[in-house]
């Protein structure tokens, strides 16, 4: 990758959106003792950094006579969303195809983002499926395919968000660490790509999803590995196989150097940060924040960091979801089955045995387990995670059954 093309490829995109800000964020400086910065890719128009490559893709398939052609995408997302406002922006007719399974949210979103000049396709209950049928529409219409991440052009477009960085720093400035979240890796792939020869190879960290880890199991392998199971939670960034191309540009680096996070860790960041900064974050886009955490504290402290918010696309009706793993994974919520017995008073000794500062939020009879005693399904929240200490404590000593399924990833499926 030539830095040269980057440089053209922001100048053209400014036809099509400003800058996004690099803002100073003095809660994660103050928390963490060091100078951090935050690219706000979640502030383009489609509030992701997708729209970049999409832009630098049709840009160049236009300039080389492709005025004529249909443009096809398959996605759910922020692929969907860049693809449709850039063909709307450049008045070329273009395909997206999602599976029927899409939310209408996104759907209305894409539709609006794209006008007159989309059509929406909806196919199959899988993505596989919908990519299938996207990749036979291009074929018989000899159209034109508008990869997600893996092509050359669109880690090309994913690079502006660096030169952009460069450019926004104080002058002098130049980045201690740089956070970055992988997918697909066409955003990873194409900033390390133009920070190559600024940083060593030592200043960037990657945050992947612990559930989609593509990019980590292929370094170790040392080739590109397809996933057996990936978990959809962080969905702008859950890919089960890297692109050939991404990882050909970032398998040099250290296996290290890509922190894996858990999803939960995710959510007590995306609360945060709405609390603290009125800031919107989809789970991909709280990836490179929460990395903060994985980082050694007195390695960084006084260091310029830069981390790349991916996007803000979030549906708020997963707030109940995201708020509930993030008091889980902060130890401030816990479930428990409880062993009752069925006498008078019982509850009432289960009830003085919280503490001032332990609230029920859950409670539910299961089901008569003996004759003397019976199953409660219990959810408890409170201020301070060392409370549970005391409660389980108050469970041992009266002799209390218990089991704390908390951590239960199948029951938590089932009942919370």
């Amino acid at each position: 990758m030539d830095n040269q093309t980057v440089l053209e490829a922001t100048e053209a995109m400014r036809g099509l959106f400003p800058a996004t800000p690099l803002q100073q964020n003095e809660h994660l400086s103050a928390r963490y003792g060091a100078d951090i910065w935050l690219k706000r890719e979640d502030l383009t128009p489609v509030r992701s950094y997708k729209i970049r490559g999409a832009f630098n893709f049709f840009r160049k398939v236009i300039a080389e006579g492709g005025t004529g052609k249909t443009f096809v995408c398959a996605s759910a997302g922020n692929h969907a969303q860049g693809f449709a406002f850039v063909c709307r922006h450049f008045g070329v007719p273009g395909v997206v195809y999602m599976p029927v399974t899409t939310p209408q949210q996104k759907i209305d979103k894409t539709r609006i983002f794209g006008g007159e000049f989309i059509t929406i396709k909806l196919f199959g209950d899988f993505f596989d499926q919908c990519y299938q049928a996207a990749r036979d529409h291009v074929e018989s219409i000899d159209g034109v395919m508008v990869p997600p991440f893996d092509h050359a052009d669109i880690i090309e477009g994913q690079a502006t968000v660096a030169a952009e960085i460069a450019e926004q720093l104080p002058d002098g400035v130049i980045p201690d660490h740089v956070l970055l979240p992988v997918g697909g890796g066409g955003l990873a792939a194409g900033i390390t790509g133009y920070f190559a020869d600024k940083l060593p190879r030592e200043a960037f960290t990657f945050a992947e999803p612990a559930g989609a880890p593509s990019l980590r199991r292929s370094i170790e392998a040392g080739k590109v590995i397809t996933l057996a199971k990936v978990d959809n939670f962080v969905d702008g960034a859950a890919v089960g196989r890297i692109g050939e191309l991404n990882f050909a540009a970032l398998k040099d680096f250290a296996a290290e150097q890509v922190k894996l996070i858990e999803e939960n860790a995710i959510c007590v960041t995306i609360t945060d940060m709405l609390n603290v900064e009125g800031v919107v974050l989809e789970p991909a886009g709280a990836l490179a924040i929460t990395a903060l955490e994985k980082l050694d504290r007195d390695s960084i402290r006084g260091k310029t960091i830069v981390a790349v918010v991916s996007g803000g696309n979030f549906d708020f009706e997963r707030l109940p979801d995201v708020k509930e793993r993030a008091m889980r994974y902060a130890g401030l919520k816990k479930y428990f089955i409880l062993r009752l017995a069925q006498r008078p008073g019982a509850l009432r000794d289960f009830l003085n045995m919280l503490g001032p500062e332990d609230d029920i939020a859950r409670f539910e009879y299961l089901k008569k387990s003996a004759r003397n005693f019976g199953s409660i399904l219990i959810g408890i929240e409170t201020k301070n995670p060392d409370n549970f200490k005391q409660l389980i404590a108050n469970f041992e000593s009266s002799g209390m059954g218990y089991e704390d399924i908390t951590e239960n990833e199948i029951l938590a499926n089932l009942i919370i």
